[in-house]
């Protein structure tokens, strides 16, 4: 398979093949999410939180309330899990991840001290969620003896015991309120009955062997088992049996080489290749694009890393510089910040990619960034002296 067809069998894959709906109502969103089969979820919001930049990219302006209300309703459709990262998932794929939860409740005291020495503790969140739930963290605090901890986070005790009894399964998310996890027990959000169903490892695997492929378009065994961070024996053997049955099939990409030799790659048997794609998108730092970033190397030469943890001095495109992409390729970089304050969308500095005339990426950006100022309840936008696309960009602003 040639380069430029695996690039637009991953785009068409990950919804970039269709054009933006004029109107975008739930169904949209939905079907939307349900292609991704996860959004990431993070707290970084210097330009807009990141789940609610990939559908913005896919599909253009729509309502960020509208899609709180899908993923983050007690008893909605979607729940919260660690399926990737902390991420969205189907709440009807909730026995998918049985073996997780079961697997990180078995390695926890082992791993984790605080899990050995806090017993009492976790059984009395239990039985306080239990009995008032659902809960935030916040909530549950002033009733315990906790004490803030650490430099960083700040978890106190109280907030530590809940993300175990999260990531065993004890507790469950009930959505959000602002951007704190709500807790509650599995019935008391309607997940118990898909709570007490079992899926075997085996089972749970092949199938989300199964949607990474579908997901990706084509990928490589690391690539599908990062994209529900599985390891690579069990993904191994759950593509072995989906070759067998003859749903995937093996594939070599030109320029997927390791130690001079080719990459196996994986495809879902039948899966069309678009003739073209034509699109202009931001991508989140947590978008499947790039979100795997020796993949987004492999496939569209794009070296990234989110540079938000990095010394200001070090930076070299920027605190949350979002990669830019342009139908089948990634061509520059973009650092937005949203400045409610003064109502105005900041790009505070954009890169074209080595080779790429900063001219041709502005004027394909440039409409984009108005956009994106609109989306946000923002007006205009103001692009400060850095980057080798900031002059352009500035000027295509102008006449855009």
């Amino acid at each position: 398979m040639r380069s430029d067809q695996a690039r637009r069998l991953a785009l068409g894959a990950g919804g970039f093949a269709r054009p933006h709906p004029e109107t975008i109502g739930a169904r949209h969103l939905t079907a939307a999410l349900d292609r991704l089969a996860v959004l990431q979820l993070d707290s970084v919001n210097v330009f807009a939180r990141s789940h609610y930049l990939p559908l913005f990219a896919r599909l253009g302006s729509y309502d960020p309330a509208l899609l709180d209300r899908l993923i983050f309703r007690a008893r909605g459709r979607y729940t919260e899990y660690w399926a990737h990262e902390a991420a969205i998932i189907r709440r009807d794929d909730w026995p998918l991840w049985h073996w997780k939860r079961e697997e990180r409740r078995e390695r926890a005291p082992e791993k984790y001290a605080w899990v050995r020495e806090n017993g009492p503790l976790l059984d009395w969140l239990l039985a306080e969620v239990a009995a008032n739930g659902p809960l935030t963290a916040s909530e549950v605090e002033h009733d315990a003896a906790s004490e803030r901890r650490g430099p960083w986070w700040g978890w106190s005790d109280v907030k530590l015991g809940l993300e175990h009894l999260f990531a065993w399964g004890d507790v469950v998310s009930a959505g959000r309120r602002g951007f704190s996890r709500v807790y509650a027990l599995p019935q008391q959000v309607g997940l118990g009955e898909l709570h007490a169903r079992r899926t075997t490892r085996e089972e749970a695997h092949r199938e989300l062997v199964r949607r990474g492929v579908r997901a990706l378009g084509v990928g490589t065994i690391g690539d599908i088992a990062d994209y529900h961070r599985l390891k690579i024996a069990p993904t191994k053997d759950a593509l072995r049996a989906l070759l067998d049955a003859g749903e995937v099939v093996q594939v070599e990409v030109e320029g997927w080489v390791r130690e001079g030799r080719p990459l196996p790659a994986f495809m879902l048997s039948g899966a069309r290749i678009p003739r073209r794609i034509e699109t202009t998108a931001l991508l989140s730092p947590f978008d499947p694009v790039v979100w795997n970033r020796d993949r987004a190397l492999r496939m569209f030469g794009f070296p990234y890393r989110i540079e938000i943890y990095t010394p200001a001095a070090q930076r070299q495109y920027g605190y949350y510089s979002l990669p830019v992409l342009v139908d089948d390729a990634l061509l520059g970089r973009i650092d937005l910040k949203s400045d409610r304050q003064a109502s105005v969308l900041r790009v505070q500095a954009a890169w074209a990619e080595p080779g790429v005339p900063a001219g041709a990426l502005a004027e394909r950006v440039a409409p984009v960034l108005r956009r994106a100022s609109a989306w946000q309840g923002l007006g205009e936008v103001l692009v400060a002296d850095r980057g080798t696309a900031a002059a352009a960009v500035r000027e295509a602003l102008r006449g855009s």
